[in-house]
């Protein structure tokens, strides 16, 4: 007998509109669905008359509830994962599980949609050509302090996670850390009703947040500007102008390096600058 397939399923993070017509096509053929939480999903699956058994899969089962799923896998079962919302295994459960599945020779397919890190990245005005995605913040502040330090010099854009309670706190440490000046994002109950995209730096961010207790419900994503380079890293006058001409005729990788063989500055260093500067 033939292996069956695991299907990692993106479901809406609010808009029902935004679940895929293929997601719910391998929702209702599949044996079973792994969900967070059943009593979530199960809301969902009616919607869109989706019938199909649910079993939980979450953070504090899926150790022992894996090799369950993939014994049934390998028995010819396709089964499908879905998290409360978005895309799962972006800071939710199904990690154990595609490893073993993999382990096992187990195919897994991708079924791509809604995740609220990437809509928020896409909207944000900040630079997405390199982003390092950090999840969750620890609840505690000085913990979280002490891992928003060890990222403040990081010249890529930051995006985190954050839960409503802990909103409020956690700007507050990244205003401390980071700067007020610090260029920032808040993407708060992102395709829902009360949608908010406020894009500022982290002091007015923070202010923002703390005038209106309305914008402390809900989860968030934070996205935070990369750190600008060090002054030992600034582009002398002569390479920056050439660089300039360059990408105003061509793409911003053959214009670096292009400006790096005729001036000798390093290709990275002419490609961060022009690609901020297009930013």
């Amino acid at each position: 007998m033939n292996a069956g397939t695991l299907y990692v399923v993106a479901t809406p993070i609010g808009n029902l509109g935004d679940m895929t017509p293929r997601a719910v096509e391998v929702l209702q053929r599949v044996a079973r669905i792994a969900a967070e939480d059943t009593r979530h999903s199960a809301g969902l699956l009616r919607h869109f008359g989706i019938h199909t058994p649910l079993f939980a899969l979450h953070e504090h089962n899926e150790r022992e509830v894996s090799a369950e799923v993939v014994r049934r896998l390998l028995a010819g079962e396709d089964i499908a994962l879905i998290s409360d919302a978005g895309t799962p295994l972006i800071s939710d459960p199904g990690f154990p599980l595609t490893r073993l599945a993999h382990e096992a020779g187990i195919r897994v397919v991708p079924v791509p949609g809604a995740s609220a890190l990437i809509a928020a990245l896409s909207a944000a005005g900040l630079p997405t050509d390199r982003f390092a995605f950090e999840g969750f913040l620890p609840p505690k502040s000085a913990a979280r302090r002490h891992v928003l330090e060890g990222l403040a010099g990081e010249r890529r854009t930051l995006a985190f996670y954050e839960a409503p309670h802990r909103l409020l706190e956690t700007l507050e440490d990244m205003a401390a850390v980071f700067g007020p000046e610090r260029l920032a994002v808040l993407a708060r109950e992102l395709t829902k009703t009360f949608e908010t995209l406020r894009r500022a730096p982290l002091g007015e961010l923070l202010e923002f947040v703390r005038a209106d207790s309305d914008q402390q419900r809900g989860e968030a994503v934070l996205l935070v500007h990369g750190a600008p380079p060090p002054a030992a890293d600034v582009l002398a006058d002569e390479p920056r102008r050439i660089a300039e001409l360059l990408a105003a005729e061509l793409p911003v990788k053959q214009a670096a390096a292009l400006a790096a063989k005729i001036t000798g500055a390093k290709k990275n260093q002419i490609y961060d600058y022009l690609v901020n500067e297009r930013q």
